[in-house]
């Protein structure tokens, strides 16, 4: 996924109220929407190199959009809102190597009154469903987790997609790297031991669970090569 505009280069200064950074550019500060509600743990050291792309709408407060860091080994792309944007492009390009020559991809589709999942993707006469979670936390240089926090809506998901494979429906979990050259995936158990176990759990009972990393400039970002999930 390309961006509109080439992406403004900074240092990062800090990170409040969850949705507002400030980022040094030039000798000029600007504050930027952060869109990620996640912890970002390990991402928000100052002085971090930071790229911001700006806004030209009239209509919108802040100018700037947060969309890379790179910490002292790992460029990251932080905007989880790309996440499905990044991989519906995917399926409609067979990058996915699960997920070639769909016959109809549908988003945000509703499984119950009170759980969609990010796509129902069908083929032949198999309808599966895809949930995607963002990921942007690396603690030993070449090694993604996920999460970043403990996650009562993602322990969630795993346990209504059980419920969906239980009723014929293919279901994965992909986890999306938005980390440059990151080589494996694993859950961070220490973080949040209930997902681990669901995640365990969905495993045994049918729901497959996947990882793609992502190659992160300041012109694109795109989803590169599937990666090794670590089990422990």
């Amino acid at each position: 996924m390309k961006f509109t505009k080439a992406l403004i280069k900074g240092k990062l200064l800090k990170r409040y109220k969850r949705f507002f950074v400030d980022i040094k550019v030039n000798k000029e500060i600007i504050i930027a929407h952060c869109p990620n509600t996640g912890s970002m743990m390990g991402l928000l050291d100052e002085n971090n190199d930071a790229w911001v792309l700006k806004n030209e709408d009239p209509k919108r407060k802040l100018k700037y959009t947060l969309q890379i860091l790179k910490t002292s080994k790992n460029v990251i792309g932080v905007n989880t809102h790309l996440a499905n944007k990044l991989v519906h492009e995917g399926l409609q390009n067979n990058t996915l190597l699960e997920f070639k020559n769909l016959d109809k991809v549908v988003t945000e589709k509703f499984y119950n009154k009170e759980t969609r999942f990010d796509f129902l993707v069908e083929k032949k006469e198999k309808k599966i469903f895809i949930e995607v979670k963002n990921v942007t936390l690396i603690r030993d240089g070449k090694t993604s987790e996920f999460p970043d926090a403990i996650t009562t809506r993602g322990s969630k998901h795993i346990k209504t997609l059980m419920d969906a494979h239980k009723k014929g429906y293919e279901c994965y979990v992909l986890f999306l790297v938005q980390i440059e050259n990151c080589k494996y995936f694993r859950i961070a158990k220490d973080i949040d031991n209930e997902y681990y176990e669901n995640y365990k759990l969905a495993k045994k009972s049918g729901v497959k669970f996947i990882a793609y990393n992502c190659k992160v400039g300041s012109k694109e970002i795109k989803i590169d090569k599937k990666i090794k999930i670590l089990d422990e």
